[in-house]
């Protein structure tokens, strides 16, 4: 079975993959809202505090787990631990990103259908009211929320279907240089609009007394949520990184990655917000019932501009969402693969009708929508986190540890740097996690 699994073909196409499944959705709408939120700049310096002194180890912790094994989440946990009760844990981080998957489809499905209303110039010379009545037709529909769910999730289904080098890793080389052009091009757009400044200082203004202890869970759980820790997408795509290559680069280039997309996507979101004189919104119907209009307000003048920059922007949008769905779905083809073994073909049909079908029931109670999230991102994320860098500090082997996050020597470390990850992976990201999940138990 090893011998035969793929691998990606470089570091960069490894970064790449796993840059598109922590860059998602939540990076274009929850984390511009939440830095407002909760104080700024303030919040912008403990959110990268966070990232890089416990998601950055907890991430390393999976990719040692996923490439020592070369394995998916179950079977790695089983090769590794030698016993079934971590394997059996394990199963959670197969189940939690299908759940995921199965709301964000629908988010997957609205996207992929305002970007149809884009090019049909749908938000030319459209008001709040009617923007926000789009919306509301679109989501109380009969069956077109089910229709663009359905596609959402075909499209994930074929890229998923033709494997790692063909599919995913294909996939991610064109869409993340891409996307990122996307959202560079909306910032600038974004910052140029008069009343901008107001938006700029939502983001930066720091007001320290908003960091509350809810705050503080805010913000590791949103560098949970971007960075896709705890639901095995990251031990998923690690097992099919080549011994040879410097897994310590692959995860700082893909934190690096994802927070600066995150800047760069708040720059190009309130900016424009607070230009068109609109209250910022948390959740989807930032996108879907604000944004809109801010494309109106673009196109007064020339209605030519409102259509292009809709079109740019839910580009990204969709991009975006795929490049987070697809590592998703994976996680539970390559249990299905290696542990039923099913063929990859009959594995993503699997996937495809039981994601389906708990999907088509989010896009229609929105109760059940909130119930998945929460569940989600608030109790299975962050115990699939504790889980991985618990075994990683406390059940492998230091030296096993140490000797994967080097390459096998490859690429020599020094010894206080490795001696200073270690105390993160084994202490501090443990307890860090620990208290934020009592947080929102208790919250």
């Amino acid at each position: 079975m090893e011998s035969n699994r793929e691998n990606f073909a470089s570091n960069l196409t490894a970064i790449l993959a796993l840059a598109g499944s922590a860059i998602g959705l939540g990076n274009i709408w929850r984390f511009p809202y939440m830095v407002g939120e909760y104080g700024g700049a303030a919040f912008i310096i403990v959110y990268l505090a966070f990232s890089l002194l416990i998601s950055l180890p907890i991430m390393l912790s999976e990719s040692i787990i996923g490439r020592r094994s070369r394995s998916n989440t179950f079977g790695a946990l089983r090769k590794l631990s030698k016993g079934r009760t971590w394997s059996s844990l394990s199963l959670l981080t197969v189940l939690s990103p299908l759940i995921i998957l199965s709301f964000y489809s629908v988010v997957g499905g609205w996207s992929i259908e305002y970007l149809f209303k884009a090019f049909g110039g749908a938000f030319v010379n459209a008001d709040p009211d009617n923007v926000r009545a789009q919306f509301a037709a679109f989501t109380s529909h009969p069956f077109l929320p089910l229709v663009f769910h359905t596609g959402f999730l075909l499209l994930c289904a074929i890229i998923v279907i033709l494997g790692v080098k063909s599919g995913i890793e294909k996939f991610n080389k064109v869409t993340m240089p891409l996307l990122f052009c996307l959202i560079v091009s909306m910032a600038i757009y974004s910052l140029s609009l008069p009343g901008a400044r107001a938006g700029v200082d939502y983001l930066l203004k720091p007001d320290f007394s908003l960091l509350t202890p809810k705050a503080l869970a805010s913000a590791l759980g949103q560098s949970f949520f971007s960075l896709s820790l705890g639901v095995g997408t990251v031990l998923t795509y690690s097992s099919y990184i080549s011994p040879k290559e410097n897994i310590l680069v692959s995860g700082v280039g893909t934190t690096v990655f994802d927070l600066l997309f995150a800047l760069i996507a708040g720059f190009a979101v309130m900016p424009a917000v607070f230009a068109a004189g609109i209250e910022p919104g948390a959740g989807p119907a930032l996108i879907f019932e604000t944004v809109p209009f801010i494309f109106c307000k673009m196109g007064s003048a020339a209605p030519w501009i409102s259509s292009v920059v809709a079109i740019l922007f839910f580009a990204a949008i969709c991009f975006a969402a795929l490049s987070s769905a697809i590592s998703m779905f994976e996680v539970g083809v390559a249990y299905l693969v290696e542990e039923k073994g099913l063929s990859r073909r009959k594995s993503v049909v699997c996937i495809f009708l039981g994601v389906w079908a708990l999907g088509a029931l989010c896009a229609y109670f929105p109760r059940l929508f909130s119930l998945c999230d929460t569940l989600t991102s608030n109790y299975l994320m962050m115990f699939g986190a504790l889980l991985f860098v618990v075994f990683a500090g406390w059940v492998m082997k230091k030296e096993d540890v140490l000797s994967e996050f080097s390459s096998d020597g490859r690429y020599p470390l020094n010894r206080k740097l490795s001696g200073v990850f270690y105390f993160l992976l084994k202490w501090v990201a443990p307890i860090a996690v620990t208290l934020i999940f009592i947080t929102n138990f208790l919250s």
